[in-house]
């Protein structure tokens, strides 16, 4: 009876502790898509996902990391429908790299320099 006691005490313990390391592995490790803006040297602004001009993407939380590469610029995030964020994610005096975590919501979406918002801009659906 002992050494059953002990048998079945090692499997409910092997049994826990590979729970919780898958629970570790598929659990909460994945990371959000990053999503890479770049705003200069120039008066040039670009929003890509794995190398790809952002047009549409799924409603959900991104990592934006942005190339500041002028001080006389800034990215600025705003959702044009359904909502109304407006987030600067770099400063204009700011130049090296940000990376921010933002949540999308179903709308249509724009990406600008404030400074420049005729001429340095562009936009994407969320869906």
């Amino acid at each position: 009876m002992t050494r059953l006691r002990r048998a079945l005490t090692l499997v409910v313990a092997l049994g826990i502790v590979s729970a919780g390391t898958a629970g570790a592995v598929f659990g909460n490790s994945s990371a959000p898509p990053t999503l890479k803006g770049t705003v200069g040297p120039g008066f040039t602004i670009t929003l890509k996902k794995s190398g790809t001009n952002v047009k549409v993407l799924k409603a959900g939380t991104y990592l934006f990391a942005i190339s500041d590469k002028s001080s006389i610029h800034n990215f600025t995030l705003q959702q044009q429908t359904g909502g109304s964020l407006n987030k600067v994610l770099s400063a204009t005096s700011f130049t090296g790299v940000k990376t921010t975590k933002v949540t999308l919501k179903k709308g249509k979406w724009k990406f600008l320099c404030t400074v420049h918002p005729t001429t340095m801009f562009g936009s994407f659906t969320v869906k």
